[in-house]
């Protein structure tokens, strides 16, 4: 079946599924008599009822009122102003880019985040990332999202490590509901100092106002209840529409930036792949003649000069990707009796974006160049060959660098269409005995094409030319020929025709789809003979079995698969596997005293679950206790301790092995090499080739990456203490303080290339030193894939996060305070210290003075792939919202606040430790301030308007060296944590009837 056959066929299921839930409601409301409404709460974190939302686990819950005040369009911009979370793939990710949102609490990774909607599993959102897709999640219908923290894998099974986001979805709706909003990014494009950068390199960078980016969505929601009130159908449809801004809109993001040492401090950077073809002559490489030419536009047009030119390749890329999205589905239930009520919920989502970035074109793959050539000038040839001691019978053998602007940028179309099925039923067994059980399933498709990429075998039958008969250029080869092909001229300005550009341009295709399935059953209950003698409720219990199955499949072209793309930095190998596993699970929760002097409420809690893998990660044992004690009306103490795991998904374990782009450096590299040579020939180059290996001015080296099959679970230990303020002499504040301590043991990654490269050169551990693998001949790790540093998927040594959660609420009427008729006020605090967030690689590397370093600490630093995007110590949200004495109008404000990050550099680890620049050596704290306001105007409507970063505030600026090869370094920013687009503006109405 087609992917394409797929969508038409869930689309129509989802419909005909939620005409089935209004008109089986309505059918049941004619027949069904007698039962009562099930009610209880269940808080994140427990499968037990309580009477209250008091967790001893940390739970932060964000409202629907604070999600519509913050005007987000998307769910990955609510949970990322949320100060537990780093930013991960998002709108602001292009260059890698997988089309998805995922969100990372603590920053330990976005797999180690489980997300669930209303406590069930989301299905893998990607094929080649199988995480939860936040675009999946309509925004509008989220009526709550809970965060827990710390490891939940007793209660939600495997992924649990650093916490749950749960999105509670709106239910049991009952009339229509029309949601439209509209927004905008404007900015003023005023950096004198920026403008001036780039106008020292011949640039115009952007002046002026600028408003783009506009994001659009309508949703409609409609529901019924049954006429007895014991059922409800609830459907609803979605549409969104956000438009792409490039990087040429911003003055600060026109041209990539690069550090450079003093006075320069900070120039225009660029590629070496530019559009006149630059070369890298291996027969000269280790001679001391010139060995890097450029084809000289200001030349005769045939020529090759010495040297090379820099392409400035930042204009191009997408700062937000281009979005169109489309969601339907329905929430049905219906209460038979007080033992049998029957639910359903189907979702769907159909989402197409696009990522671009800089056009395609040849990245230092080595081409053999007859000497004979007629591409090749005379000065060409006495540059490339007689120079080089060959003959018109030999060929010249040239790493080439050429950039493809006559064909335009590089797109990455890609569309994920989603679908999730829940069926299940749930109700009392007794008076003290519930059950809930369901099954769910859910699908997640990828479709992908990459345009205006080039054929690296097309390439070469393109450069291997002759002349006919009468004279004129044609590919060597007859088989080429009879392909079509056309010689592709290089060497010259202007040489380069639409039709040899037709030949050699290839798209490539890939797609593939998750799956998940889940069957669950759980019982919940009281056991009345089992009672603390202090305590007024009995012991509560929860247990239960679960059985799921994960599935992928990735199916990549031919083109894909093979490497022939020379876009992509090498091979995308296809995946496919799967994994199933049994579980069984328990709970109880002992309330010890209740009511007692000293002892309000005194309980423990304790969880457990058993799983069993058909995987490598074969049986685990995962478990929790936690206490709460609240000795008075105005004091809470909570402790919690946690062992999750972990499992691999099918990406880990079933990756074939293939080179990429992920190392960022190579000191060995360049004329004068940061590394001395008897350091580099620990890593296998060779005394002549020292000084002779041409460095990437892109910052882009080989890593081989790859799954392994022999991976086992990680394990996490997570502990957290806290302490809630609830102030009887201030009635409607509340106040919490959270330690929290995450280690994640025998962590699933794959050996940092840059790690294992430095360790090799300071140390020769033959370990690493093994893992290194130089291009025979020319030493290289980027010309062409045959050098490279290895990377493959194992377990390693430990990750660990510490900190201190803050959260602090206020409701009161103004009244209190001699303000009377001037209504009322909510405060909303929440922050994050960060006092930790150690990584230790299984690597061990030594500092100049000999000592032995085998772990580094990111708490408030930034860069390269080490430390990724920054991570400063302190982060915080604060909303005051004014409930106005004007009937239905509020007023409310935001500040968001992310602390100053220091570059990985300036640390004396030697992990991190490197050369320093003044320019981005410390990005200042940013404080972004929002304002909005919403008017219920009489019953049915309701208008909002808001700007968000009121005062248009830039984002800190990085540059090329240490913002390294990481994803989610972007437009010289990090735009998935900073505001990097400048204010958002935006308008809403919601009608309801």
């Amino acid at each position: 079946m087609t992917a394409t056959r797929e969508r038409l066929l869930a689309s129509s299921m989802i419909c005909g599924v939620a005409l089935l839930g209004v008109s089986a409601t309505q059918a049941a409301a004619q027949t069904a008599s007698g039962g009562s409404q099930v009610s209880e709460i269940v808080v994140t974190g427990s499968r037990i009822p309580q009477p209250n939302l008091t967790s001893a686990s940390p739970v932060t819950v964000v409202g629907a009122q604070d999600i519509k005040l913050q005007g987000v369009t998307r769910t990955e911009d609510l949970i990322n102003s949320l100060p537990q979370v780093v930013a991960a793939q998002g709108a602001g990710v292009s260059n890698g880019s997988q089309g998805i949102a995922t969100v990372d609490l603590r920053g330990l990774g976005p797999a180690r985040t489980l997300v669930l909607i209303d406590g069930r599993r989301v299905v893998p959102g990607d094929p080649r990332n199988p995480v939860t897709d936040l675009n999946f999640i309509p925004s509008p219908l989220v009526e709550r999202v809970d965060v827990l923290t710390g490891g939940a894998s007793a209660v939600y099974g495997s992924d649990a490590v650093s916490g749950v986001v749960n999105f509670i979805m709106m239910k049991n709706f009952e009339g229509v509901r029309l949601d439209a909003e509209v927004g905008e990014y404007q900015h003023n494009n005023d950096d004198s100092f920026i403008q001036g950068v780039n106008k020292t390199r011949g640039y115009t960078a952007p002046n002026g106002s600028v408003w783009d980016g506009r994001q659009t969505t309508f949703t409609a929601v409609m529901g019924i209840n049954s006429s007895d009130g014991k059922g409800n159908a609830t459907v609803y449809a979605g549409y969104r529409s956000v438009k792409a801004i490039l990087q040429a809109a911003r003055d600060y993001s026109f041209c990539s930036l690069q550090e450079r040492a003093p006075p320069t401090n900070i120039r225009c950077g660029g590629s070496g792949t530019t559009p006149a073809a630059h070369f890298f002559s291996n027969d000269l490489a280790n001679a001391s003649l010139p060995y890097e030419f450029t084809v000289d536009t200001a030349g005769p047009g045939n020529t090759v000069k010495a040297g090379s030119d820099l392409f400035n390749f930042a204009p191009f890329n997408y700062y937000q990707r281009p979005d169109e999205q489309y969601t339907a589905g329905a929430f049905a239930h219906y209460e038979f009796s007080s033992k049998l009520d029957a639910y359903a919920q189907i979702m769907f989502m159909d989402d197409h974006t696009r990522a671009q970035i800089a056009p395609s074109g040849i990245f230092g793959q080595t081409f053999n160049i007859s000497c004979s050539s007629p591409l090749l000038s005379a000065q060409e040839v006495q540059t490339f060959c007689t120079n080089a001691g060959l003959t018109a019978a030999d060929s010249a053998s040239l790493a080439i660098l050429k950039r493809n602007t006559e064909g335009g940028n590089r797109i990455d179309d890609l569309r994920h269409t989603d679908y999730r099925i829940v069926v299940g039923a749930k109700g009392d067994l007794s008076d003290n005995w519930s059950y809930d059980a369901y099954g769910q399933f859910g699908r997640a498709i990828l479709n992908e094409h990459y345009l205006n990429d080039f054929s690296l075998r097309r390439l070469t039958n393109a450069l291997n030319v002759t002349t006919d008969a009468s004279g004129a250029m044609i590919c060597a080869d007859a088989s080429a020929r009879a392909e079509g092909c056309v010689p592709y001229n290089i060497f010259k300005v202007g040489g380069v025709t639409p039709a040899a550009l037709g030949y050699v341009s290839t798209p490539g295709f890939q797609e593939g789809a998750t799956e998940e399935t889940v069957v669950n059953a759980s019982v919940t209950g009281k056991i009345p003979a089992l009672k603390s003698p202090y305590a007024t409720d009995p012991i509560g219990v929860a247990g239960g079995v679960e059985y799921r199955r994960e599935a992928l499949d990735l199916s990549v072209d031919a083109e894909f698969q093979s490497g022939d793309l020379t876009g992509q930095g090498g091979p995308t190998p296809p995946v496919g596997g799967s994994f199933d596993v049994y579980e069984l699970f328990g709970e109880a929760r002992i309330p010890l005293a209740q009511d007692m002097p000293f002892a309000k409420d005194l309980s423990l809690d304790m969880t457990y679950r058993y799983s069993d893998y058909s995987s490598s990660a074969g049986t685990t044992n995962t478990y929790g206790i936690s206490a709460d004690w609240k000795p008075i009306d105005d004091l809470r103490f909570r402790a919690s301790y946690q062992r999750a795991v972990r499992a691999p998904n099918v990406v880990e374990l079933f990756t074939p092995a293939a080179v990429g782009l992920g190392l960022s450096n190579d000191p060995c590299a360049g004329s004068a090499p940061k590394a001395t040579q008897a350091q580099c020939l620990r890593t296998g180059l060779t005394a002549a080739q020292y000084g002779h290996i041409p460095s990437n001015p892109a910052q882009q080296y080989n890593s081989l990456a790859g799954g392994n099959t022999n991976l086992k679970p990680e394990e996490a230990d997570t502990y957290s203490v806290g302490v809630v303020l609830t102030p009887t002499f201030l009635p409607g504040f509340t106040f919490s303080v959270d330690y929290f301590d995450i280690k994640v043991n025998d962590y699933i990654n794959g050996r940092d290339p840059n790690l294992v490269l430095t360790s090799c050169l300071q140390t020769g551990d033959p370990t690493n030193c093994a893992l290194v693998h130089r291009a025979p001949g020319t030493g290289s790790l980027w010309l062409g894939q045959a050098g490279y540093v290895e990377g493959i998927n194992t377990n390693l040594g430990y990750l660990q996060t510490k900190g201190v959660d803050v959260e602090a609420t206020y409701r009161t009427d103004l009244g209190r305070f001699g303000l009377d008729n001037w209504g009322g006020v909510n405060v909303n605090f929440n922050g994050t210290y960060l006092d930790e967030r150690v990584t230790n690689p299984l690597i061990k590397i030594t500092d100049a003075s000999g000592k032995v370093y085998s772990s580094y600490d990111c708490a408030g630093l930034y860069g390269a792939t080490t430390c990724a995007q920054p991570r400063p110590q302190w982060r915080h949200r604060m909303r005051v919202t004014w409930n106005t004495p004007v009937d239905g109008l509020q007023i409310s404000g935001a500040w968001r606040y992310i602390g100053s990050v220091k570059a990985k550099q300036t640390s004396s680890n030697p992990f991190l430790s490197g050369t320093v620049y003044s320019f981005d050596q410390k990005l200042a704290a940013q404080s972004y301030f929002d304002l909005a306001g919403t008017w219920h105007m009489k019953d049915h409507y309701t208008f909002r308007v808001g700007v968000n970063n009121v005062f248009d505030k830039q984002p800190p600026l990085v540059g090329s060296v240490i913002g390294g090869n990481s994803i989610y370094f972007n437009g010289n920013t990090y735009p998935t944590v900073y505001d990097a687009l400048g204010r958002f503006a935006f308008a809403s109405i919601t009608a309801e009837f």
